[in-house]
Formats: C-alpha cells, structure tokens, sequence
C-alpha cells in the first residue's frame, strides 16, 4: 500500500502567479502610501532636513582629521547647536567652524577626545547647559561611541541616506510611524511610569548648521508641547533625598574636574578654549540655578580653568533675544546672537590680552 507522501500521490498544482505585476502592484501600493504620508507631513509645516544622526555627526568629527583642525569648533548641547550660526561665524570670523555639538548630551567627552588629537589646533568654543554640562547626562552617548568604530556598511548607509534627506519631509526620526504611535494617548498601566519624549524642534543642513523649525516659532500649541517635555518629571531639590542631593552635589564636583583636566590639556598644545552660557528662561530660570548655581558651578570652572568665560547675563547685547520654548532661540534672533556673541567674544579677547600686557 503506497504511503501518503510517496511520489505517486496526486499533487494540488500551483496556481500560475504573475510575478511581475505582483511586484508593480505592491511598489504601487508603497508609493501611495509614503506620498500620503509626505504630504501630511508637509501640510503640518514639515520640509527635507538632514536628519541629526550619529554618521552626520562623524563626518564632521573626522574634518579635523583630514586637515581642518587648525580651525574653530563648536562644542555643547543643543543651545550651542541651535543658537550659533555657522553663516554668520563664516562672516565674522573668516571660517566656517565644525559643529559638534550634541543636543541633551554634556560637551565634555567631546573635550576629552579633542585633547587627544593631535590634528586639533583651533579654537574650541564650548557651550554650557548647567543642566548637562555639571551632571555629565549623555543622551546621545551612541554617537560619541559610534565615530571610532564606524563600519564600512554604516559609513554606506549613512551617504546613501544623505541622497534623499533633504527632499523627503516624513524622512524624520520624530515621523516614523512607530514614533507617532508611541505618543498616542494609550490607557496608562498602574506602576509603569513613562516620560515625554522631545519633539522636532530644528532642521539641520549638510554641515550640522542648525535652525529652529518654523512650526516651534509660531504655533503656540507646538510651544506648549515642547515646555511640558522641558519639564516633565521635574522634582524640586526641596523635595529630593538628602542622599540624593549628595550624590548631585559630588557628580557636579566630578565633571567640574573632567572640564578642568581636559581643558588645560587643551590649552597645552595652544588650544584657546572658551566657554558660553547661552540665554535660557521660564523653567530654566528656576530649575538651573535651583540644582546648579552659578557661584558653586560655572564661577568655579572659569576660576579652576583660567579659559575665557562669556556668560549671557553679563552682556546686554546677549539678553533680549526670544525663547519660545525657554531654551531655544529662532532662526532670525539665532543670526543677530551669533553676530552679538562674535563681537563680545572679540572685545572680552581682546581685553585680556591687553590686560597680560
């Protein structure tokens, strides 16, 4: 009795499938659907930027190993990153800096990894968010760990992308489908705490030259938004442990010395290092000098440093500019503080030569 899987059982036949069209109904059935998507992105203000990633990051870092770093470099979180022009610093100065700064990132491994390159000559201006810079936060800790160990296969994926960034709206890591979903008012679970996570608030050029997206400038909803994501989960120090307290108050200790070593390794080779505190309000007014005050953080680092220090509430030509979010400046006041800051940094440059004389 032949078996049931013998060869000599009958076969169902296939169906015959046009393979062909299959294939054009479903690169059909994509492009609907990714052309839907653009143009609800674009309807929300949205346009092509290069997206903030950690390749874009780590072609900038390697044009100092490739002959630019005798040049300036822009180091800091997202403040340096937003509110400092390259165009304008272009205009001013003669060269168009680097930019390395990393938003909700502290500045000072970037700091420790210039002190030990030799192709790095410039001049380093350092932003400082006391909220990053004295607490060490690296939210984006994969790009400082990502540009040495860059594969081949990355280092691809990252100039493939780059062909079509600039002309895709939805092409954005606040876009992506599961990004959108996450942010979904879901039914919350008992003990499951969950934070907001930021929203777009910039777009970049080829270069990492960054400006406010124009929807955070003039939709006061949108603003809103970003003021609930600056202070959620905010906890008064009043309200904190005590041992917690003390862990802060070492941990501030702690990156005031890592900013002190890297900075006169820096200044040992004939790096002119300078640090800016850039403007901030409405929360930050209050939550930084609440857990970071001025006297005990940032006096004490330009002392221990002897690097040349220019803090916003010391330059009337620094204050004024708008914040719609507390933290950010727009696009056109980004432009006006880039010329002011230049022109500050000039004359406090100048002054101290004179004063060494």
């Amino acid at each position: 009795m032949p078996s049931s899987t013998s060869s000599s059982s009958p076969q169902r036949p296939l169906p015959t499938i046009p393979m062909g069209r299959c294939a054009l109904l479903a690169i059909a059935v994509l492009g609907v659907f990714l052309a839907i998507w653009e143009i609800h992105w674009r309807s929300q203000g949205a346009h092509g930027s290069y997206r903030n990633s950690e390749g874009l990051w780590a072609i900038q870092r390697r044009r100092i190993d490739h002959g630019e770093g005798a040049d300036w470099v822009f180091t800091g979180s997202s403040r340096t990153l937003s509110d400092l022009q390259l165009d304008v610093w272009q205009q001013e100065s003669g060269q168009r800096p680097i930019q390395l700064a990393l938003e909700g990132t502290s500045p000072l491994r970037v700091m420790e990894d210039l002190a030990k390159d030799s192709h790095f000559t410039g001049t380093l201006l350092v932003g400082v968010s006391p909220n990053l810079f004295f607490s060490g936060f690296e939210f984006r800790k994969d790009v400082l760990d990502r540009y040495p160990r860059e594969t081949p296969a990355q280092w691809s994926g990252q100039q493939i992308s780059m062909w079509v960034e600039p002309y895709l709206a939805f092409y954005n890591f606040d876009f992506s489908l599961f990004t959108v979903l996450k942010r979904q008012p879901w039914p919350k679970r008992a003990g499951v705490q969950s934070r907001m996570d930021v929203r777009k608030l910039f777009n970049l050029d080829r270069d990492r030259n960054t400006r406010m997206w124009a929807k955070l400038e003039t939709d006061v909803a949108y603003q809103d938004i970003a003021k609930q994501v600056w202070m959620d989960g905010f906890v008064p120090i009043a309200e904190r442990k005590p041992e917690e307290i003390e862990r802060t108050l070492r941990n501030r200790g702690k990156q005031i010395e890592r900013a002190v070593a890297a900075t006169k390794s820096l200044q040992s080779k004939g790096v002119e290092v300078i640090f800016v505190r850039h403007p901030s309000e409405g929360h930050y007014a209050v939550s930084e000098p609440m857990f970071y005050p001025r006297e005990d953080t940032w006096d004490v680092l330009i002392e221990k440093t002897g690097a040349l220090g220019i803090h916003w509430q010391d330059h009337p030509e620094l204050q004024g500019f708008p914040l719609p979010e507390w933290s950010h400046m727009t696009a056109a006041a980004a432009d006006r503080y880039s010329h002011a800051l230049y022109h500050v940094m000039k004359r406090e440059r100048q002054m101290r030569v004179a004063d060494r004389l």
